[in-house]
This record gives C-alpha cells, structure tokens and sequence, in this order.
C-alpha cells in the first residue's frame, strides 16, 4: 500500500519532520530544497537537512540546537489541517483493539471527518484489506482525502468515501452481510442500526464513537430494541503522564480525560435470539416520549466556516502534492497546491 522507506531512512525532499526546540516547541514543516523554515531565534535551511538520518540534531543560525525526527501517526494526527474534529490516538488505539480490526477484514466507517481514524484503519487492515468511508460533507471528505495521501504517498487503492447519507449509502456499496466490522462517528448513530445489522456479518462488531451520556443511552438502548446484537459493553479511555526523573516520581498536572465514549456490539445470526441475563429488578422503566426527552433526534450540529474548510482543504491538499512528488528534487521555489496557492512554509503542531 505505500512504501516502507517513508517511515525511515534518511531525509528526502518531500518528507515531513517534526522540529522540536530546546523549550520543547514542535513544528512540522515539508522539506523542500532552497527553502528556509524561520523561527524567531533563527532560520533552519531544509537543505541541511536532507540527507541526514532520522533523529539527527540540526543548528539554525545562530547555534540552536532543534530534533529532527519524522512524525510518528500520533504526532501527524494532532498537527494536520482538520476538517472536523479528529479521534484521539487513544481512542483510536481502543478502537483498533475493541473492534478487532484485523488484516483483510472489510471495514465500514461513518463520518469520515479529518481522515485520522482513516489513517489507522488502512494500517491496521493492511493491502488486502477493504475500507469504505462515509461522509455527508464533501469539504470534509476533501480535507480527509488529502490528509491520508498526505500520510501515504498516495490514495489508497483500497481505501473509498462516499458522499451521502449511511442509511442511504450503505447498501449501494455493500453486499448484505459482507461486512467484518462497522465504525460509527456521528451524532446519531442510533439512525443507522437497522442498515448496519443488514451489512455486517455474523459476529461482526459494530462500535460507535459517542461524546455525551444522552447519545451513550440512546444508541444503546436502539441496539437493544433491534435484537439483532449482543448487549453493548461501553467504556471510556483516560490517561494519565508521569513525571519521572531521578527520585521525583509523580503524575503529570494534566491528563488526557474525556473525549468520548466507545460502545461495542457483535451482531446475532439471523434469526438467533439473545438469551436474556438475569438482573435484578430495575426502576428504570422508561418510555419512548422519556428517550427523545433524554436526548432530541434532531441534535445540533457544530458548523465550520465555509472560510475556514477552505483553508483547511487547501492545506490537507498541499500536504498530499509534497507526498506525491517526494524525493523529487524542486528548486524552482514556485510550487503551488491544487488550489493555486502557495504551499505553506510550516504548520505548528497542536496539543492535546
């Protein structure tokens, strides 16, 4: 799917570094040959930094020392342009695990987003597997689309995005019951049970990326009522840094809490009825007019200026011409984007 030597081996013109400073400060820029990545204490040329292997120490101008090192995902994740909000790596590495994703399935994913859980599915399910993306918004699908060519080198060949709606989309592209796994990011997934249990397979999992307690409870409660799965298992993933140096031992003052809930299930054979466990007895009743109280179908949706996702696109665009035409050597300092604008210089890394 993409060759072995952009994740090592010595620089090439094309590639992406993450520079960190001596106060711990990351940029990630694009080599570029005759180009000149500026600080405010001092300019690091790229060509002095072609060639080297990964890891080594460069010295801008005036004798600052920065880390070269290529970007691991997780760091590619949290600096690229974003579309819309993007899954954690940590979430994302519970998703891989909790979904079973392996090499070879047929994987199926609602909104698609920045393409950063796009980005680890490929992975996980290498060349001979088959991901199929779904994304309502064209703007995001762009930005997703340069950001995993970006990531690659290249589109994937197995990789798809549909525009359009799941419910309505899924069974144009799949076969009923030709699916091994289902990931749903959306504000309702709920919606799309009925044409998720048509898609999977026997024993596939479906598992939904969810922020609130209410969508939690709904979603849950629809899987349920469908009988067509096992019951949900939800969890939520935090982590915690430690500070270790010499004898002074403790957590870090900031931690990586709440970003959302991940809720799994497997679907039934057709026809199977789940065997009911026994509970105690609950006072929990609840009534369909009690759900929609619990949480409206008609949520709110966070929108991105049309300004914004522009620039957006032309960066995540940017980033996928530097991809495609690595190790070519460009002195002409003329190079634009697909949108006709020049490339940027660097983007700063975000943080958590």
């Amino acid at each position: 799917m993409t060759d072995a030597s952009r994740f090592s081996g010595p620089f090439q013109a094309g590639d992406r570094v993450q520079l960190t400073g001596p106060k711990g400060r990351m940029n990630t820029i694009f080599l570029e040959p005759g180009k000149v990545f500026h600080t405010h204490r001092g300019a690091i040329e790229h060509d002095a930094i072609i060639g080297l292997p990964d890891g080594s120490v460069v010295e801008n101008g005036v004798g600052v020392e920065h880390l070269a090192l290529r970007p691991l995902l997780t760091d590619i994740v949290m600096s690229m342009p974003r579309g819309a909000a993007i899954i954690y790596p940590k979430d994302a590495a519970q998703i891989l695990a909790l979904a079973d994703v392996f090499p070879g399935a047929t994987v199926a994913e609602a909104g698609v987003g920045s393409g950063a859980l796009s980005m680890w599915l490929l992975r996980a399910l290498g060349p001979d597997g088959r991901l199929l993306s779904f994304e309502r918004r064209e703007e995001f699908a762009d930005v997703a689309r340069g950001n995993v060519t970006s990531y690659f080198g290249s589109e994937p060949e197995n990789w798809s995005i549909t525009l359009g709606d799941l419910t309505e989309a899924l069974p144009t592209v799949t076969e009923p019951g030709s699916v091994d796994r289902v990931v749903l990011d959306m504000l309702a997934p709920w919606e799309c049970v009925d044409a998720v249990s048509e898609a999977l397979k026997p024993g596939g999992v479906l598992l939904c990326y969810i922020a609130t307690v209410t969508q939690l409870s709904r979603v849950t409660e629809a899987i349920r009522a469908s009988g067509n799965f096992t019951n949900p298992d939800a969890s939520e993933t935090m982590i915690r840094g430690w500070h270790v140096e010499g004898l002074a031992v403790r957590p870090d003052h900031r931690m990586i809490g709440h970003t959302g809930f991940l809720l799994t299930a497997r679907r039934l054979a057709p026809g199977a009825v789940l065997p009911q466990l026994k509970r105690r007895a609950s006072k929990s009743e609840f009534s369909d007019e009690d759900v929609e109280a619990w949480t409206p179908g008609a949520l709110g949706e966070r929108n991105v200026s049309d300004k914004s996702l522009r620039r957006r696109v032309r960066a995540a665009t940017a980033g996928a011409d530097y991809a495609t035409h690595r190790g070519e050597d460009q002195h002409d300092g003329e190079d634009s984007d697909a949108a006709g604008d020049p490339r940027p210089e660097s983007s700063p890394e975000s943080t958590p």
